[in-house]
């Protein structure tokens, strides 16, 4: 905790997401959660830090750019819709160094796919949970719940990765990558 502030208690515990059928009520909180770590693990991170590949393992940008990704598309599936020439494009991008994208503009992107995700979420019809969906040019039979939570684990899992990385330039024994 710094200085006065409290800290909160996860996501899940602070109650439902308004709106939000209570089905989905752990998507919603999964995704928020990622949210709020992702400002926490970033924090202090400089720029110049955020394609760097410690031990050869993706970059903080990647894992931004990723999560953002599998959201749109996963929600697209969701939707019962193909992927569209753009979201392809995006796919190809995700990870490839660009200069001018800064932690900034990643974790603005990341809040915008997250507040469409959740205003998406709240359009879900309970009753078409078990209703199949297609996933991918393969079109391979999946259900509704299935593709959200999977974009909630998903996103969780990059998370996660991207603390492992975050943790690691931390740990560069010059600690150039973060402001002190």
């Amino acid at each position: 905790m710094e200085g006065n502030q409290k800290q909160l208690p996860e996501v899940w515990m602070r109650g439902p997401i308004e709106g939000v059928p209570t089905l989905l009520q752990p998507v919603a909180h999964a995704l928020l959660q990622v949210q709020e770590d992702v400002e926490k693990y970033t924090k202090g991170l400089q720029n110049t830090s955020i394609w760097q590949r410690p031990a050869n393992v993706a970059s903080i940008a990647f894992h931004l750019q990723h999560i953002v990704g599998v959201l749109d598309r996963m929600f697209t599936y969701a939707s019962d819709l193909s992927l569209s020439n753009d979201q392809l494009y995006y796919l190809q991008k995700e990870g490839v160094y660009d200069q001018t994208v800064t932690l900034n503009v990643l974790r603005s992107n990341l809040d915008h796919q997250l507040q469409i995700s959740l205003e998406k979420l709240k359009e879900v019809d309970i009753n078409t949970l078990t209703h199949i969906r297609y996933l991918g040019r393969k079109r391979i039979p999946t259900s509704l719940i299935s593709l959200l939570f999977h974009a909630a684990e998903h996103a969780q899992r990059h998370l996660r990765q991207l603390l492992v990385t975050a943790i690691v330039l931390r740990q560069e024994k010059d600690n150039m990558y973060y402001s002190k």
